[in-house]
């Protein structure tokens, strides 16, 4: 079986690089849905559906960076199987538009993921995916309705180098997880806005693969610091509390010159309706992430453990450059 070590890279794609990948993802928009799961029509849906069913043990828990790991590798791998696609899985290197998202060259109309949302419903008004009817979200509701932008420059501050840089030099998994998720996690949430603001249907904007390809790098650099150790290291609770509505980044993680806008953030509800099944985690008894919790994707890639993917020499496969 031939098996490919694709890089990750950072957005200096060419042209025809930038193309190419955009190409790929509207391949998956048109392919239909094949898995059923909850709310999909295609296969660009389905990482949505998955995502949203998984919410409360996908995030604020210890599985955070290997859940999102095996997510992103799962939409690469489908973009490569389902649409051919050959070239490497971009990043978005936040750093370098942090307090400017607006001005990005991703939200290029042209040779980007399209610009802001205009109008009523805040759709994203130009670009490859302007016309895409989203079947999920927001949140947990089933519903047709555009990809939604509210570009907030002040949120992407949260990418800036001096907010990566005080998550890097964590020593402990414990402490650099919560600092990731709260900080630079929130800058390409919150600075993108709408969709991906929130947390249950976020991956119904493309920008969602970019965004957590570079989380899963930063992780990657931090590993690397000391592999003997940062290759097996792991823990945190298994079920978050997501009974409170949830808005900005969290006290402790906004970078100086940051303040919540008049009224604070907007809160974003994640409770669970009843008509939603509750998921449930296998392989860890308790509430204690292990390398043995088990990460499941409702059939798209093979589930994996955190053992498994904590590594991505391994079957992952991919190196970031």
């Amino acid at each position: 079986m031939l098996t490919w070590c694709p890089l990750f890279q950072r957005h200096t794609f060419t042209d025809e690089e930038k193309r190419s990948y955009i190409d790929a993802e509207l391949c998956l928009m048109r392919k239909p849905a094949n898995l059923g799961i909850r709310g999909s029509r295609t296969k660009f849906d389905e990482f949505q559906a998955a995502h949203a069913l998984q919410t409360e043990i996908a995030h604020f828990v210890g599985q955070f960076l290997p859940f999102h790991r095996l997510f992103v590798w799962a939409h690469e791998k489908a973009l490569r199987v389902v649409c051919n696609y050959t070239g490497s899985q971009p990043y978005w290197e936040e750093e370098l538009d942090a307090g400017a998202f607006s001005k990005s060259m991703l939200l290029d109309p042209i040779l980007g993921f399209g610009g802001d949302g205009a109008g009523p419903n805040g759709c994203i008004r130009d670009g490859p995916f302007a016309n895409y009817t989203n079947p999920i979200g927001p949140g947990y509701i089933i519903h047709d309705h555009c990809i939604e932008r509210q570009v907030n420059d002040m949120f992407s501050m949260a990418a800036l180098p001096a907010v990566v840089n005080r998550c890097m030099n964590m020593t402990a998994f414990l402490d650099f997880w919560p600092c990731i998720e709260g900080g630079p996690h929130g800058a390409g949430h919150g600075g993108i806005g709408a969709e991906m603001l929130n947390p249950i249907s976020s991956p119904g904007d493309p920008l969602f693969f970019l965004h957590h390809a570079w989380l899963d790098k930063l992780w990657w650099q931090w590993q690397a610091q000391d592999p003997s150790s940062r290759f097996k290291e792991i823990g945190g609770n298994n079920w978050a509390n997501l009974t409170a509505n949830v808005g900005g980044p969290p006290p402790g993680v906004m970078p100086p010159g940051m303040s919540p806008p008049p009224g604070g953030f907007t809160p974003v509800n994640l409770t669970r309706p009843d008509d939603v099944p509750k998921p449930a985690i296998y392989g860890d008894p308790g509430d204690v992430t292990t390398l043995n919790h088990l990460l499941y994707l409702y059939g798209m890639v093979e589930n994996r453990t955190v053992s498994e993917v904590m590594d991505t020499s391994g079957f992952l496969c991919y190196q970031y450059v």
